[in-house]
Protein backbone atom coordinates (compact mmCIF):
# COMPACT_ATOMS: atom_id res chain seq x y z
CA UNK A 1 0.00 0.00 0.00
CA UNK A 2 0.85 3.52 -0.66
CA UNK A 3 0.59 5.65 3.00
CA UNK A 4 0.93 9.13 3.46
CA UNK A 5 0.67 9.66 7.29
CA UNK A 6 0.61 13.73 8.22
CA UNK A 7 1.26 15.27 11.41
CA UNK A 8 2.37 19.00 12.40
CA UNK A 9 6.21 18.28 13.79
CA UNK A 10 8.30 15.30 14.61
CA UNK A 11 11.17 17.47 16.52
CA UNK A 12 12.78 16.49 19.87
CA UNK A 13 10.85 19.16 21.59
CA UNK A 14 7.11 18.13 20.37
CA UNK A 15 4.86 16.16 22.52
CA UNK A 16 4.72 11.95 22.45
CA UNK A 17 3.68 11.74 18.22
CA UNK A 18 6.52 13.14 17.49
CA UNK A 19 8.06 9.49 18.60
CA UNK A 20 4.92 7.53 18.19
CA UNK A 21 4.22 8.67 14.79
CA UNK A 22 7.30 8.13 12.91
CA UNK A 23 8.12 5.03 14.97
CA UNK A 24 4.80 3.72 13.44
CA UNK A 25 5.48 4.90 9.80
CA UNK A 26 9.03 2.76 10.35
CA UNK A 27 7.44 0.37 11.10
CA UNK A 28 4.86 -0.21 8.37
CA UNK A 29 7.60 0.31 6.07
CA UNK A 30 9.08 -2.66 7.35
CA UNK A 31 5.91 -4.53 6.77
CA UNK A 32 6.44 -4.06 3.02
CA UNK A 33 4.49 -0.97 2.56
CA UNK A 34 5.58 2.79 0.95
CA UNK A 35 5.17 5.44 3.42
CA UNK A 36 5.77 9.12 3.51
CA UNK A 37 5.41 11.65 6.44
CA UNK A 38 4.25 15.05 5.91
CA UNK A 39 5.06 17.52 8.22
CA UNK A 40 6.18 21.07 8.90
CA UNK A 41 9.58 20.35 11.41
CA UNK A 42 11.60 17.24 11.83
CA UNK A 43 14.54 16.85 13.72
CA UNK A 44 16.34 13.66 12.38
CA UNK A 45 15.37 11.13 9.54
CA UNK A 46 13.08 7.73 9.61
CA UNK A 47 14.82 5.07 8.08
CA UNK A 48 12.80 3.69 5.39
CA UNK A 49 10.07 6.56 5.04
CA UNK A 50 10.25 9.48 2.75
CA UNK A 51 9.58 12.42 5.17
CA UNK A 52 8.32 15.81 3.28
CA UNK A 53 9.03 19.01 5.55
CA UNK A 54 7.32 22.17 4.32
CA UNK A 55 7.30 25.84 5.59
CA UNK A 56 5.06 27.41 7.80
CA UNK A 57 3.91 30.79 7.81
CA UNK A 58 5.95 32.78 10.07
CA UNK A 59 2.36 34.65 11.73
CA UNK A 60 0.26 32.85 14.19
CA UNK A 61 2.52 29.78 14.62
CA UNK A 62 -0.04 27.78 17.31
CA UNK A 63 -2.08 27.26 13.99
CA UNK A 64 0.58 25.55 11.80
CA UNK A 65 -1.05 27.20 8.76
CA UNK A 66 1.32 26.13 5.81
CA UNK A 67 -0.08 26.55 2.12
CA UNK A 68 3.07 24.34 0.67
CA UNK A 69 1.30 21.28 2.97
CA UNK A 70 -1.98 21.70 1.93
CA UNK A 71 -1.08 21.83 -2.02
CA UNK A 72 1.42 19.06 -1.38
CA UNK A 73 -1.25 17.20 0.50
CA UNK A 74 -4.26 17.51 -1.65
CA UNK A 75 -1.84 16.17 -5.05
CA UNK A 76 -1.07 13.18 -2.61
CA UNK A 77 -4.77 12.43 -2.26
CA UNK A 78 -5.01 11.46 -5.80
CA UNK A 79 -2.12 8.89 -5.78
CA UNK A 80 -2.15 6.98 -2.16
CA UNK A 81 -3.98 4.74 -0.42
CA UNK A 82 -4.33 5.66 3.06
CA UNK A 83 -3.97 9.33 4.20
CA UNK A 84 -3.18 9.10 7.87
CA UNK A 85 -3.82 12.16 9.86
CA UNK A 86 -2.11 12.48 14.23
CA UNK A 87 -3.85 15.07 15.83
CA UNK A 88 -6.02 18.25 15.88
CA UNK A 89 -6.06 21.78 16.60
CA UNK A 90 -3.73 23.17 13.65
CA UNK A 91 -4.30 23.87 10.59
CA UNK A 92 -1.67 21.19 9.12
CA UNK A 93 -4.73 18.47 10.45
CA UNK A 94 -7.72 20.75 9.10
CA UNK A 95 -6.44 20.93 5.72
CA UNK A 96 -6.38 16.65 5.71
CA UNK A 97 -10.33 17.07 5.84
CA UNK A 98 -10.38 19.32 3.58
CA UNK A 99 -8.47 17.97 0.31
CA UNK A 100 -8.89 14.35 1.09
CA UNK A 101 -12.31 13.09 0.85
CA UNK A 102 -13.47 12.24 -2.96
CA UNK A 103 -9.64 11.51 -3.63
CA UNK A 104 -8.66 8.24 -4.54
CA UNK A 105 -7.53 8.41 -1.02
CA UNK A 106 -9.02 6.72 2.06
CA UNK A 107 -8.54 9.41 5.35
CA UNK A 108 -7.91 7.81 8.99
CA UNK A 109 -7.62 10.30 11.78
CA UNK A 110 -5.86 9.84 14.86
CA UNK A 111 -7.21 12.53 17.71
CA UNK A 112 -4.27 11.58 19.99
CA UNK A 113 -5.69 12.66 23.31
CA UNK A 114 -7.27 15.63 22.07
CA UNK A 115 -11.14 14.93 22.65
CA UNK A 116 -11.16 14.29 26.14
CA UNK A 117 -13.25 16.53 28.28
CA UNK A 118 -9.89 18.13 30.10
CA UNK A 119 -8.32 18.39 26.76
CA UNK A 120 -11.34 20.19 24.82
CA UNK A 121 -11.60 23.06 28.09
CA UNK A 122 -8.26 24.01 27.95
CA UNK A 123 -6.64 26.48 25.54
CA UNK A 124 -10.25 26.86 24.85
CA UNK A 125 -10.78 29.99 23.01
CA UNK A 126 -8.60 28.55 20.23
CA UNK A 127 -10.56 25.42 20.04
CA UNK A 128 -13.34 27.10 19.65
CA UNK A 129 -12.34 29.34 16.82
CA UNK A 130 -11.05 26.22 15.00
CA UNK A 131 -13.91 23.19 15.96
CA UNK A 132 -16.25 23.86 12.69
CA UNK A 133 -13.24 23.03 10.90
CA UNK A 134 -11.81 20.62 13.17
CA UNK A 135 -15.75 18.46 13.23
CA UNK A 136 -15.31 18.49 9.84
CA UNK A 137 -12.42 16.32 9.44
CA UNK A 138 -13.58 14.07 11.90
CA UNK A 139 -16.66 13.86 9.97
CA UNK A 140 -15.95 13.14 7.10
CA UNK A 141 -13.07 10.56 8.46
CA UNK A 142 -13.72 7.01 6.45
CA UNK A 143 -12.02 5.70 9.97
CA UNK A 144 -10.95 7.06 13.02
CA UNK A 145 -8.02 5.70 15.11
CA UNK A 146 -7.77 5.68 18.89
CA UNK A 147 -4.97 4.50 21.27
CA UNK A 148 -6.90 3.07 23.80
CA UNK A 149 -11.08 2.26 24.65
CA UNK A 150 -11.32 5.48 26.73
CA UNK A 151 -10.27 7.50 23.74
CA UNK A 152 -12.72 5.39 21.61
CA UNK A 153 -15.47 6.52 24.02
CA UNK A 154 -14.15 10.09 23.94
CA UNK A 155 -14.92 9.67 20.46
CA UNK A 156 -18.01 8.28 20.16
CA UNK A 157 -19.13 11.11 23.15
CA UNK A 158 -18.30 13.19 20.77
CA UNK A 159 -21.05 12.24 18.30
CA UNK A 160 -19.17 10.76 15.54
CA UNK A 161 -20.03 7.58 13.76
CA UNK A 162 -17.38 6.47 12.01
CA UNK A 163 -15.71 3.14 12.63
CA UNK A 164 -12.89 3.16 15.20
CA UNK A 165 -10.20 0.86 14.75
CA UNK A 166 -8.73 1.01 18.56
CA UNK A 167 -4.95 -0.06 18.49
CA UNK A 168 -2.25 1.31 21.22
CA UNK A 169 1.02 2.99 20.49
CA UNK A 170 3.87 0.71 20.28
CA UNK A 171 7.16 0.85 22.17
CA UNK A 172 10.86 -0.07 21.29
CA UNK A 173 12.10 -2.62 24.70
CA UNK A 174 15.35 -1.84 24.93
CA UNK A 175 18.09 -4.30 26.33
CA UNK A 176 19.50 -3.08 29.50
CA UNK A 177 22.71 -3.13 31.50
CA UNK A 178 23.44 -4.70 34.72
CA UNK A 179 21.92 -2.53 37.27
CA UNK A 180 24.00 -1.48 39.48
CA UNK A 181 23.81 -1.52 43.52
CA UNK A 182 21.83 1.01 45.33
CA UNK A 183 24.75 3.13 46.38
CA UNK A 184 22.29 6.88 47.00
CA UNK A 185 19.26 8.26 47.08
CA UNK A 186 15.92 5.82 45.64
CA UNK A 187 14.37 7.89 42.98
CA UNK A 188 10.97 8.78 42.31
CA UNK A 189 10.77 10.07 38.67
CA UNK A 190 8.34 12.18 37.04
CA UNK A 191 9.43 12.95 33.17
CA UNK A 192 7.37 14.29 30.86
CA UNK A 193 5.86 17.97 29.50
CA UNK A 194 6.02 20.34 32.20
CA UNK A 195 2.31 21.21 31.71
CA UNK A 196 -0.89 21.78 33.88
CA UNK A 197 -2.97 18.45 32.44
CA UNK A 198 0.29 16.55 33.85
CA UNK A 199 -0.84 17.13 37.38
CA UNK A 200 2.39 17.92 38.53
CA UNK A 201 1.04 20.19 41.48
CA UNK A 202 -0.81 17.41 42.81
CA UNK A 203 2.32 15.38 43.21
CA UNK A 204 4.37 18.03 44.35
CA UNK A 205 1.19 18.53 46.95
CA UNK A 206 1.93 14.93 48.11
CA UNK A 207 5.48 15.12 48.14
CA UNK A 208 5.15 17.19 50.43
CA UNK A 209 3.90 15.00 53.52
CA UNK A 210 6.19 12.00 52.31
CA UNK A 211 9.50 13.81 51.89
CA UNK A 212 10.55 13.59 55.32
CA UNK A 213 8.55 10.42 56.03
CA UNK A 214 11.03 8.90 53.39
CA UNK A 215 14.95 10.31 53.40
CA UNK A 216 16.18 7.46 51.79
CA UNK A 217 14.32 9.04 48.69
CA UNK A 218 14.19 11.96 46.15
CA UNK A 219 11.72 12.99 43.60
CA UNK A 220 12.95 14.06 40.46
CA UNK A 221 10.89 16.02 37.84
CA UNK A 222 12.29 16.01 34.16
CA UNK A 223 11.00 17.78 31.36
CA UNK A 224 10.35 21.29 29.62
CA UNK A 225 7.14 23.80 29.16
CA UNK A 226 5.76 26.57 28.63
CA UNK A 227 8.11 29.06 30.80
CA UNK A 228 4.98 30.08 32.94
CA UNK A 229 4.32 27.13 34.50
CA UNK A 230 8.12 26.08 34.62
CA UNK A 231 8.25 29.03 37.11
CA UNK A 232 4.83 28.25 38.61
CA UNK A 233 6.00 24.93 39.77
CA UNK A 234 9.24 25.55 40.82
CA UNK A 235 7.88 28.69 43.13
CA UNK A 236 5.31 25.72 44.70
CA UNK A 237 8.17 23.63 45.73
CA UNK A 238 9.97 26.36 47.00
CA UNK A 239 7.24 27.53 48.86
CA UNK A 240 6.49 23.96 50.15
CA UNK A 241 10.08 24.28 51.45
CA UNK A 242 10.83 20.79 49.45
CA UNK A 243 14.55 19.91 49.77
CA UNK A 244 15.12 16.65 47.74
CA UNK A 245 13.43 17.79 44.14
CA UNK A 246 15.30 17.94 41.63
CA UNK A 247 14.62 19.68 38.08
CA UNK A 248 16.71 18.94 35.39
CA UNK A 249 15.34 19.71 32.43
CA UNK A 250 14.07 18.10 29.37
CA UNK A 251 15.82 14.98 28.69
CA UNK A 252 16.49 13.13 25.14
CA UNK A 253 17.78 10.00 23.61
CA UNK A 254 20.43 8.04 26.10
CA UNK A 255 20.28 10.65 28.67
CA UNK A 256 16.30 9.97 29.13
CA UNK A 257 17.31 6.24 28.98
CA UNK A 258 19.61 6.88 31.88
CA UNK A 259 16.77 8.64 33.86
CA UNK A 260 14.50 5.80 33.34
CA UNK A 261 17.34 2.83 33.90
CA UNK A 262 18.02 4.76 37.25
CA UNK A 263 14.95 5.25 39.26
CA UNK A 264 13.09 3.17 41.01
CA UNK A 265 9.44 4.33 40.90
CA UNK A 266 7.74 6.40 38.07
CA UNK A 267 4.87 8.36 38.56
CA UNK A 268 2.38 10.07 35.75
CA UNK A 269 -0.56 11.98 37.91
CA UNK A 270 -2.21 13.36 34.90
CA UNK A 271 -5.72 14.69 34.66
CA UNK A 272 -6.07 13.18 30.84
CA UNK A 273 -3.90 10.74 28.22
CA UNK A 274 -4.82 9.37 25.11
CA UNK A 275 -2.18 6.34 25.58
CA UNK A 276 0.53 8.21 27.99
CA UNK A 277 3.90 7.15 26.12
CA UNK A 278 6.17 7.63 29.02
CA UNK A 279 4.43 4.68 31.34
CA UNK A 280 4.82 2.44 28.39
CA UNK A 281 8.82 3.86 28.02
CA UNK A 282 9.34 3.51 31.69
CA UNK A 283 7.93 -0.08 32.02
CA UNK A 284 9.85 -0.81 28.57
CA UNK A 285 13.36 0.31 31.00
CA UNK A 286 12.63 -2.44 33.58
CA UNK A 287 11.00 0.87 36.24
CA UNK A 288 6.90 0.05 37.68
CA UNK A 289 4.50 2.61 37.79
CA UNK A 290 1.63 4.74 39.55
CA UNK A 291 -0.42 6.18 37.56
CA UNK A 292 -3.84 8.38 37.45
CA UNK A 293 -6.86 7.24 35.98
CA UNK A 294 -6.77 9.93 33.64
CA UNK A 295 -4.02 7.74 31.28
CA UNK A 296 -5.83 4.65 29.81
CA UNK A 297 -3.69 1.75 31.89
CA UNK A 298 -5.35 -0.27 33.79
CA UNK A 299 -3.53 -3.04 33.20
CA UNK A 300 -0.87 -1.98 35.21
CA UNK A 301 -2.49 -3.79 38.54
CA UNK A 302 -3.57 -6.79 36.53
CA UNK A 303 0.13 -7.51 34.99
CA UNK A 304 1.66 -6.66 38.23
CA UNK A 305 4.05 -3.96 37.60
CA UNK A 306 2.01 -0.87 38.85
CA UNK A 307 -0.84 0.90 40.52
CA UNK A 308 -3.62 2.98 38.52
CA UNK A 309 -5.29 5.58 40.81
CA UNK A 310 -7.76 8.20 41.67
CA UNK A 311 -6.48 11.31 40.92
CA UNK A 312 -6.65 13.26 43.88
CA UNK A 313 -3.69 13.99 46.63
CA UNK A 314 -4.82 11.72 49.05
CA UNK A 315 -5.17 8.98 46.84
CA UNK A 316 -1.40 9.28 45.32
CA UNK A 317 -0.10 10.28 48.65
CA UNK A 318 -1.25 6.79 49.78
CA UNK A 319 0.02 5.01 46.91
CA UNK A 320 3.09 6.24 46.95
CA UNK A 321 3.76 5.57 50.77
CA UNK A 322 3.26 2.35 49.69
CA UNK A 323 5.23 1.56 46.79
CA UNK A 324 8.09 3.55 48.24
CA UNK A 325 8.08 1.75 51.22
CA UNK A 326 8.59 -1.74 49.04
CA UNK A 327 11.73 -2.94 48.66
CA UNK A 328 14.43 -2.57 45.91
CA UNK A 329 13.90 -6.42 44.68
CA UNK A 330 9.86 -5.84 45.09
CA UNK A 331 10.25 -2.87 42.55
CA UNK A 332 12.82 -4.22 40.55
CA UNK A 333 10.83 -7.43 40.05
CA UNK A 334 7.23 -5.84 39.17
CA UNK A 335 9.39 -3.49 36.64
CA UNK A 336 10.61 -6.52 35.09
CA UNK A 337 7.08 -7.89 34.69
CA UNK A 338 6.16 -4.47 33.17
CA UNK A 339 9.17 -4.77 30.62
CA UNK A 340 7.92 -8.42 29.40
CA UNK A 341 4.18 -7.10 29.48
CA UNK A 342 5.39 -3.99 26.77
CA UNK A 343 7.64 -7.12 24.57
CA UNK A 344 4.67 -9.02 24.70
CA UNK A 345 1.95 -6.50 23.74
CA UNK A 346 3.11 -3.43 22.68
CA UNK A 347 5.86 -4.32 19.85
CA UNK A 348 5.90 -2.46 16.79
CA UNK A 349 5.49 -5.34 14.63
CA UNK A 350 2.43 -6.31 16.05
CA UNK A 351 1.12 -3.00 16.19
CA UNK A 352 2.05 -2.33 12.26
CA UNK A 353 0.41 -5.24 11.33
CA UNK A 354 -2.99 -4.30 13.25
CA UNK A 355 -2.65 -1.00 11.46
CA UNK A 356 -2.03 -3.10 8.16
CA UNK A 357 -5.11 -4.94 8.19
CA UNK A 358 -7.63 -2.08 9.19
CA UNK A 359 -6.22 0.14 6.75
CA UNK A 360 -6.84 -3.29 4.21
CA UNK A 361 -10.27 -3.57 5.41
CA UNK A 362 -10.89 -0.05 4.58
CA UNK A 363 -9.84 -0.38 1.43
CA UNK A 364 -11.07 -3.85 0.34
CA UNK A 365 -13.55 -4.38 2.77
CA UNK A 366 -14.12 -8.25 4.08
CA UNK A 367 -14.10 -9.47 7.37
CA UNK A 368 -13.58 -7.22 9.93
CA UNK A 369 -10.79 -7.34 12.27
CA UNK A 370 -11.34 -7.73 15.94
CA UNK A 371 -10.22 -4.31 16.68
CA UNK A 372 -12.42 -2.32 14.62
CA UNK A 373 -15.68 -0.87 16.88
CA UNK A 374 -18.34 -0.16 14.05
CA UNK A 375 -21.09 1.30 16.38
Amino acid sequence: MKLLHVVPHISAEASGPSYSVPRLCQALAEDGHAVRLSCLGAARPVPGVQVDVHPQWPVARRFAISPAHARALARAAHEVDIVHNHSLWSMVNVAAGWVVPGKRAKLVVSPRGTLSSWALGHSRWRKRLLWPLQRRVLARADLLHATSEAEYHDIRARGFQAPVVVIPNGIDVPPLPPRRPQDGLRTLLFLGRLHPVKGIDRLLDAWAALEAMFPEWQLVIAGKGESAHEEAIKAQAARLGLQRVHFPGALYGEDKAVAYRAADLFVLPTHSENFGMVVAEALAHGCPAIVSKGAPWSGLEREGCGWWIDHDVPTLQAALTHAMAQSADILQAMGAQGREWMRREYGWMSVAQRMTAAYAWLLHGGTVPAWIQLE
